[in-house]
């Protein structure tokens, strides 16, 4: 999952990017609202982290563009003000959830899972393709019963494979929302870390998951 957070104070912003990185996300950073808009308008984004109090353009009015332009990703806000009237405007121009700083982490994750199961449909759970079996709350990986080891990177890849299994996906589509906003696209690194998984998924089994669609991209099909 890509997410992009919107936050002008650099310390916080990294903050909240090392934090959510340790828990596999893919995260990039904009640091006004201008940027902002900007990287949602060339980048595909599961989900956005916006302040509320941004130079340039601050945040309720990114909100109503990103709106207006019928971009139906979760946003979560966050505001240092704390009032009724404030937590009304923001969720009227189109936030889906808010948190007043300062915050609890933890607290932070737990919504972004909410918004983002609610954006998948998916229930609290693990994802299943055959016996293969990804836990997002613990990060563990299995196949048959045996515990795989992953990269934070191999598993950010194999979650998006699962949420897309028995589908085609492009390396474009992997790059957008396995990779950030710095990602050389003309790199072979996509199909090195698909070989690394091939070996930690399916070698010693008869019946292999991951498959190569020649000159489009790559399968997981159970």
């Amino acid at each position: 999952m890509r997410i992009l957070v919107v936050e002008d104070e650099k310390k916080v912003a990294s903050f909240l990017q090392k934090g959510l990185e340790e828990e596999y996300y893919i995260v990039d950073c904009a640091y006004d609202g201008e940027e902002a808009l900007y990287m949602l308008e060339v980048n595909d984004y599961d989900m956005v982290i916006l302040d509320i109090m941004l130079p340039k353009i601050d945040g309720l009015e990114v909100l109503r563009r990103v709106r207006g332009k019928g971009l139906s990703l979760p946003v979560l806000m966050l505001t240092a003000k704390d009032s009724v009237e404030d937590i009304v405007r923001g969720l009227d121009a189109g936030g889906d959830d808010y948190l007043t700083k300062p915050f609890a982490f933890a607290e932070l994750l737990a919504r972004v899972r909410a918004l983002l199961r609610r954006r998948e449909r998916e229930p609290l759970g693990e994802l299943k393709v055959a016996d293969l079996v990804l836990n997002p709350l613990t990060h563990k990986v299995s196949r048959g019963g045996k515990q795989i080891e992953l990269t934070a990177k191999e598993y950010a890849l194999l979650e998006y494979l699962m949420r897309h299994a028995n589908r085609v996906v492009t390396r474009t589509m992997i790059s957008e929302h396995v990779w950030d906003y710095h990602f050389d696209p003309m790199t072979n690194v996509i199909d090195v870390y698909v070989n690394h998984l091939r070996k930690k998924v399916d070698m010693g089994f008869a019946h292999k998951l991951i498959h190569t669609i020649r000159g489009v991209g790559y399968m997981l099909k159970g």
